[in-house]
Parts: structure tokens; C-alpha cells; sequence
């Protein structure tokens, strides 16, 4: 049996032929950032070596800054909330709350809610760090945290986030946020990760997407039991109660003293403030 053959490629008419400039730009655009090149379609087998090995390089380099930085709880939300507004706080008070049970506070690195649980920690003397993203323009890395490292894909950097966590918070946020808590989810649903909690927090701004949640589940797109992954609350003690049975209980988390780091390797323990 052969393989059949490529389709061809679709003719076009002068009239809808792209410009030389049209061309010249879309090239322009595909080397920008490392996952416009990667996500580009098929390219020479030399560049496709060379991305394993970056991938391979976000990789090694994320694992050995962060070995030392869990237990974890991740933070998401969006880059764009305002220092001083309702949703800021939250986070910080959750950050804070994530410190006292004695869980390291991850989060994106930028501004905005990332921000605001990266401070609540710090503040409250625990343990902070970030997982940051190389971009055109720049997102600068938040003051609040104790180790931090800058990846250069998207979906490295997403695996970096759920690796080192025991639980999921989710404040208010955009498409990115919406990506980050259903790929999770989805992790769970498929048995590809363990039972970790996922809180939502932002009752107002997220009650239109619980509501669709359920509706999946109703409509048989989802399993019956699948809402019940997610905790949704605005109150900041039921959240710690819920990390403390589901996260600290659960899999038996215990304070003790960290492994020796390997500067060799280059491992760094992340301390908090003293």
C-alpha cells in the first residue's frame, strides 16, 4: 500500500496572489518570537532540531531554578488588574493565606493579579516565585519574588505552572487565564494529573462560566462530577479550608527541612524574607 500523494496546493488567481511585501512581512512575523516560529507549520528538518533543542533548553533551565521551589500552589489571573482594586486584593489576601499553610506561591511573574499573590506571600514572609514569559513588548517581572525564571514558549512555560502545584487558584482574567484553568481541568478529567483542588474566586465575574459548566455537564459534554473539581468562593478562609483538606491532607504534606541544592547544576533554594 503507498502513501498518497500531498494535495496540491491551491491555485490562486493574480488578482489574490500575495505581494512580495505581504510575503516579506508574514516571514517578518513567524521569527518574532520563538512560538510564532514553532507554531508556523512545517519547516526546514535542521530549524526543527534546533526548536527541540530550545524546548528542551526552557525545559532544563526551569527545572533546575525551580527543584527546590515547591510545595506549590499556582496562581492565575489577569496581568491587567489594578493594585488597590477588589480582585488585587483577593489575591494578595490568598497569597498571604497559600504562605501560612506553608505552600510556596507561584504565579505568571507579571502585574496584576500575578502580581498581587506573589506580594500577599512575600509579605506575610513565605515563599515566592515567578514563571515569566519572553514577549515582543515587554512584561516585566514583578518586585515580589524570590526566584524567578523568564521561558520562551507559552506551553513551557504552562507545564513549568502545573508541575510544581498542589492546588489551582483562579482569580478573574482573560483568554490566557480561561486556557490555563480548563487545560488543568482537563489534565484532571483525563487522570493525566492527580486530584489537585481548583479554586475560583471572583463569584460575580465568573458565575456566567460556572453556569456554562454546568450546562456542558447537563448537556453530556462533560461527566455529571466534573463541576465538582472546581471550589467556587469569594471567601478567603473556606478557600484555606478547602487547600488544608484537599491539598495538605489529602496527600500528606508535612513541613521539613529542604534537599542540599547543587549550585553545579544550577539549583538555588528559594528562601523567604526573613
Amino acid at each position: 500500500m503507498t502513501a498518497p500523494d500531498c494535495p496540491e496546493t491551491p491555485r490562486l488567481s493574480e488578482e489574490e496572489k500575495p505581494t512580495p511585501q505581504e510575503i516579506r512581512e508574514q516571514e517578518i512575523f513567524e521569527l518574532e518570537t520563538p512560538d510564532q516560529s514553532l507554531l508556523s507549520g512545517p519547516r526546514s528538518r535542521l530549524h526543527d532540531l534546533a526548536t527541540i533543542f530550545r524546548v528542551g533548553r526552557d525545559f532544563l533551565r526551569a527545572f533546575r531554578v525551580l527543584h527546590f521551589a515547591g510545595p506549590c500552589v499556582t496562581i492565575f489571573g489577569s496581568a491587567r488588574t489594578i493594585p488597590g482594586t477588589t480582585y488585587y486584593e483577593l489575591a494578595s489576601k490568598m497569597g498571604k493565606a497559600c504562605a501560612e499553610l506553608g505552600f510556596t506561591v507561584m504565579t505568571g511573574g507579571g502585574p496584576g493579579i500575578m502580581e498581587a499573590g506573589n506580594k500577599g506571600a512575600f509579605e506575610a514572609g513565605g515563599r515566592s516565585v515567578g514563571v515569566n514569559i519572553e514577549l515582543p513588548f515587554e512584561q516585566h517581572l514583578n518586585p515580589y519574588v524570590h526566584r524567578s525564571v523568564t521561558m520562551r514558549y507559552f506551553f513551557t512555560r504552562k507545564t513549568v505552572l502545573v508541575k510544581y502545584s498542589y492546588a489551582f487558584i483562579v482569580l478573574p482574567g482573560g483568554a490566557g487565564t480561561l486556557d490555563e484553568m480548563f487545560e488543568t481541568m482537563t489534565l484532571i478529567q483525563t487522570g493525566k494529573l492527580r486530584n489537585f483542588p481548583i479554586i475560583l474566586m471572583g463569584k460575580d465575574y465568573w458565575r456566567p462560566l460556572m453556569d456554562f459548566v454546568y450546562k456542558m455537564a447537563e448537556e453530556g459534554t462533560i461527566s455529571p462530577e466534573d463541576p465538582d473539581l472546581i471550589f467556587f468562593t469569594d471567601d478567603v478562609e473556606e478557600a484555606k479550608a478547602h487547600l488544608q483538606r484537599l491539598a495538605v491532607r489529602q496527600f500528606g504534606l508535612r513541613r521539613k527541612n529542604a534537599p542540599k541544592s547543587i549550585r553545579l547544576l544550577g539549583e538555588k533554594p528559594v528562601k523567604a524574607a526573613n
